[in-house]
């Protein structure tokens, strides 16, 4: 068992594939992480993320509380150092869900997590599911889709690769990969 990492592009649903994890196989530890973006309607804080202001987020990474940290999209991201070390010490399947810079700083820090990739169906339907969501700018969206076509041409960095074509069916995949 131990940590997976889970990471893919913005808008391939790494966030739903979480929700469904969540619901289906409670057994599994999820790590909340922190940002400095505003909630989107629907989320709580301490559920989806710790929502904090820029001033606290600076003093956490200088203080070490994280095991990683990014920058996306104009917002900071990161994941909180203490209560993951303490599941992945008692043996629990842990989740974590980055983008691919912060998986690659877990990367060298706990080279012996399982990294596993999401991937959109196709280029159309991550377009089609950006441009869904009706909470961001233009600007943001094309940002998210230049950086996405990026962020799937790391898929090799992977050890697994689940397509997310089937929201149930990717969850059970995930959950089958960190128990195995």
């Amino acid at each position: 068992m131990g940590l997976t990492v889970l990471s893919g592009p913005s808008g391939v649903g790494k966030g739903t594939i979480v929700a469904a994890v969540r619901r289906l196989h409670p057994e599994v530890w999820v790590s909340v992480s922190v940002t400095t973006r505003a909630p989107r309607p629907g989320e709580t804080d301490g559920v989806e993320y710790h929502f904090v202001d820029a001033e606290e987020f600076a003093h956490m990474v200088k203080v070490g509380d994280f095991v990683e940290h990014a920058m996306f999209a104009g917002h900071a991201y990161g994941t909180p150092r203490g209560p993951l070390e303490e599941r992945v010490a008692a043996g629990a399947p842990c989740l974590l869900e980055i983008e691919l810079q912060g998986a690659r700083q877990v990367r060298s820090s706990m080279p012996q997590a399982r990294f596993v990739f999401l991937a959109p169906p196709t280029w159309d339907e991550l377009v089609r599911r950006l441009t869904g969501r009706g909470t961001e700018s233009d600007e943001v969206i094309r940002r998210r889709l230049d950086r996405a076509r990026i962020e799937l041409a790391a898929e090799t960095e992977f050890d697994e690769v689940i397509v997310n074509d089937d929201v149930t069916a990717a969850a059970a995949r995930l959950v089958r990969l960190m128990t195995a």
